[in-house]
């Protein structure tokens, strides 16, 4: 297990750095002078300059990147140039707001999308079977903004059941944030459940057709035992792969459902900040979710031997 992190981390060192170069190649590639951007035309020439230097702007491209990976190295991504705070714990603070959202979605969407999948793939071809499969059909191809918008519509203006928008942190009033994030998180669970479902479905029927589930049949084993011992954990683990890319798929995707119900998470700080061409904050933002991403990977590559019993026993 300790060779298996060491070399996992290793490998991760070169994604990261491919990774911070492209996000610094990304900005640089913004047509016009950031600091000119910054500031606006009427900007004179002396306020250009020192802006450019401050920004490092001045230097050669290599110099730039260097100077700017080894400030992030050590935890100083620079300071927002529309707030003036610092890009790092400006950051953190909208991160954790998506962090929570995101995992709770995902948790709930695996919690329901699993056990149907397989119920489905132990049913296939049965009323419940399609019903199962369409449902989440349906769902995989609802576009998220959309969702959230008719949500909002007929939960919030219709029926006045929920608040339309807004955030109400957990610390200020629980009741109150709970409501506001009812919305949201139903969009991201209902977005979620549909893929979840066809994969979860697929691995299951993969797992049915095997001799030792026909053996199990055999010794006279009831169906759900079947399916809670034998079927549910050598299934789990494809599923338990997506469900990590959908982590990381959703850190670096949630500003469209964060724009709608106006979160403020880290989707909507990045495009708040690329409209206000903040590059700095953009920097910080795009940084963070590569790292988050190669983390949770890890994360599920290290936990999937305790999911698939053919990977443990390697």
């Amino acid at each position: 297990m300790v060779r298996l992190v060491l070399n996992r981390l290793f490998a991760a060192v070169p994604t990261l750095l491919l990774s911070a170069l492209a996000v610094f190649a990304m900005i640089r590639l913004i047509p016009g002078d950031p600091a000119a951007v910054m500031l606006g035309d009427q900007a004179d020439p002396a306020s250009l300059a020192e802006l450019r230097h401050a920004l490092g702007l001045d230097l050669s491209l290599p110099s730039q990147f260097l100077r700017w990976a080894g400030r992030a190295l050590h935890g100083d991504l620079g300071v927002s140039i529309r707030t003036g705070e610092p890009v790092l714990a400006l950051v953190i603070d909208r991160f954790e707001v998506s962090a929570r959202l995101v995992v709770v979605a995902v948790s709930l969407a695996a919690a329901i999308a699993v056990p149907a999948g397989i119920v489905a793939a132990w049913r296939q071809n049965g009323k419940l079977d399609l019903a199962t499969v369409g449902t989440a059909t349906v769902l995989l191809s609802i576009p998220g903004f959309w969702l959230g918008l008719m949500l909002l519509y007929v939960f919030g203006l219709k029926l006045g059941w929920l608040p339309v928008v807004g955030y109400v942190s957990f610390a200020e009033d629980t009741r109150a944030a709970l409501l506001y994030l009812v919305l949201p998180l139903a969009t991201l669970v209902l977005n979620e459940i549909g893929i979840v479902v066809h994969m979860s479905r697929a691995s299951a029927l993969d797992v049915l057709r095997l001799e030792y589930i026909t053996h199990a049949r055999a010794k006279g084993l009831s169906e759900w035992a079947i399916l809670r011992r034998h079927v549910f954990r050598n299934a789990f683990g494809p599923t338990w792969t997506l469900i990590g890319l959908m982590l990381g798929n959703l850190l670096g995707g949630i500003a469209v459902v964060e724009t709608v119900f106006t979160i403020p998470g880290l989707g909507r700080l990045l495009v708040d900040s690329i409209l206000s061409r903040d590059y700095p904050v953009v920097q910080g933002c795009l940084l963070v979710i590569v790292f988050a991403y190669l983390v949770i990977n890890l994360v599920v590559d290290l936990l999937y031997p305790l999911f698939d019993p053919r990977m443990s026993a390697l």
